[in-house]
C-alpha cells in the first residue's frame, strides 16, 4: 500500500502516529538555558494539535554553542526537570518528544532576529566564538573575533553532544537530532567556505565529515538502541561560484550516516555564508535535495521547506519524495495543523476530549 500524510511511521522501536514533524524553531526565550512556561506551552500545543513528532528547538549542548543568550540549552543537569515536564505532556498527547542537539559554532553569541542578529560582546554577557578556523561570521560592520578549535577542543564538542545526549534521554525524548546544518558548527567543519584546516578534521570529504561522524557515534552509543537517531543537513551551500558543500556530498554523508546508526536524515540547506543565492523559496523548494538524498542511502529521509499545506505534505510522502514531512512556520501560523490536515485529508485523526464538540461532522 502507499504511504499517506496519516501513515504511522516505525522508527526502531518508535512508532509515530503519522508523518507530519513540527520542524526545529529557535524561540529565543530561555534564560540561561532553561526551558519555562513558554516551551511548555509552544510545544505542548503542537501534540494537542496532531502532529506525529515535536521537535524541541536547537538546543546547546554548551554555553558556547548558544545562537543567542536566550536560547534552549541542555549543558546542565539542572536543565532535565522542566524538559521532562514537557516531554511528558507531549507524550500524554499521542506525539513523540524530539530534540535537537546543536552548537552554533562562529554564528553564536549575537542578540534575538527581532534585536537585530547583532555580535553580543563578551563584556554585555557574550562570548568568543569557535569554529574550525578563524573566520569570523561576515558581520555588516566589524566582526568580532572566531577562535579556531584545537583537537582538544573538538574532542569537546563530541564529549558535550555525548553528555547532552544522556541528558536528553533522562529528560525523557524519544527521538535525538544532530543539528549539522544552517552554517552551525559542524556544517561549518562539513563545508570549504568555512573549513580551511590542513589536519585530520580538513581539506578532503573524509576529514570534513569527521567530527559529525564523531559525533553521531558519540550519540548513537549512549542513545539507547530501540530509539531512533536523526541528523539535519544542509544539503547546499547555495554558492556555485566558489568550492562549498553541495546535493552530491550530501548524499555521500547520508550513506555514511546510515551506516553509523543513523535512522532518519532531516535534510534542509543554506545557511553558511550571507552571499547565498536562492533562486525560490517557495513552496517545497527543498523537496528535490530529499528526494537525490533518499535515493542514495537505506536511511528514511526528512523533507523540509515551505510545506503549508496538508495536501502538499500529503504529497510529499504519497509519492515517495520523503518519509516524512517536516512542517514549520505553518505549526506557527497554526498550532492545530495536524489535526486540520486529518479532517482536509478524510484521515482518522485523535482529537483530545476536551476538544471533541468542536470536531467537524463529515
Amino acid at each position: 500500500m502507499t504511504d499517506t500524510l496519516f501513515t504511522p511511521l516505525t522508527l526502531r522501536e518508535t512508532e509515530v502516529r503519522n508523518r507530519i514533524m513540527v520542524s526545529p524553531m529557535c524561540q529565543y526565550s530561555s534564560t540561561d538555558g532553561f526551558a519555562d512556561d513558554w516551551h511548555l506551552v509552544h510545544l505542548g500545543s503542537r501534540a494537542v494539535g496532531g502532529a506525529g513528532i515535536v521537535m524541541s528547538e536547537a538546543t546547546a549542548v554548551s554555553p558556547e554553542g548558544r545562537i543567542t543568550p536566550n536560547d534552549l540549552g541542555i549543558w546542565s543537569d539542572d536543565h532535565v526537570e522542566k524538559l521532562r515536564q514537557i516531554t511528558s505532556f507531549v507524550s500524554s498527547m499521542g506525539s513523540t518528544p524530539a530534540i535537537q542537539l546543536a552548537h552554533a559554532g562562529r554564528k553564536a553569541s549575537k542578540t534575538r532576529p527581532w534585536e537585530g542578529s547583532e555580535p553580543v560582546a563578551p563584556e554585555d554577557g557574550g562570548w568568543t566564538t569557535v569554529a574550525p578556523s578563524d573566520l569570523p561570521w561576515p558581520y555588516e560592520g566589524e566582526a568580532p573575533p572566531t577562535r579556531k578549535l584545537s583537537t582538544d577542543g573538538i574532542a569537546g564538542v563530541v564529549d558535550d553532544f555525548r553528555a547532552a545526549a544522556e541528558r536528553a534521554l533522562d529528560a525523557g525524548f524519544e527521538i535525538a537530532e544532530i543539528h549539522a546544518a544552517h552554517g552551525y558548527l559542524l556544517h561549518e567543519f562539513l563545508s570549504p567556505v568555512t573549513n580551511r584546516r590542513d589536519d585530520e578534521y580538513g581539506g578532503s570529504f573524509e576529514n570534513r565529515t569527521r567530527l559529525v561522524r564523531e559525533v553521531t557515534e558519540a550519540v548513537r552509543e549512549v542513545w539507547p538502541d530501540d530509539k531512533p537517531v536523526f541528523v539535519r543537513i544542509s544539503a547546499t551551500d547555495w554558492l556555485d561560484d566558489r568550492e562549498s558543500w553541495d546535493v552530491e556530498q550530501s548524499a555521500r554523508l547520508a550513506a555514511d550516516l546510515d551506516d553509523l546508526g543513523v535512522d532518519l536524515v532531516d535534510v534542509s540547506s543554506g545557511g553558511i555564508h550571507p552571499d547565498q543565492r536562492i533562486p525560490n523559496t517557495g513552496p517545497g523548494y527543498q523537496i528535490p535535495f530529499a528526494e537525490v538524498v533518499r535515493e542514495e542511502t537505506d536511511a528514511m529521509v526528512g523533507a523540509v521547506g515551505g510545506i503549508r499545506t496538508a495536501r502538499h505534505a500529503d504529497e510529499v510522502v504519497r509519492n515517495g519524495r520523503a518519509d516524512l514531512a517536516i512542517v514549520g512556520r505553518e505549526h506557527l501560523y497554526d498550532p492545530y495543523f495536524g489535526l486540520h490536515a486529518a479532517d482536509e485529508l478524510d484521515a482518522d485523526a485523535e482529537w483530545p476530549p476536551q476538544y471533541q464538540r468542536a470536531v467537524p461532522r463529515r
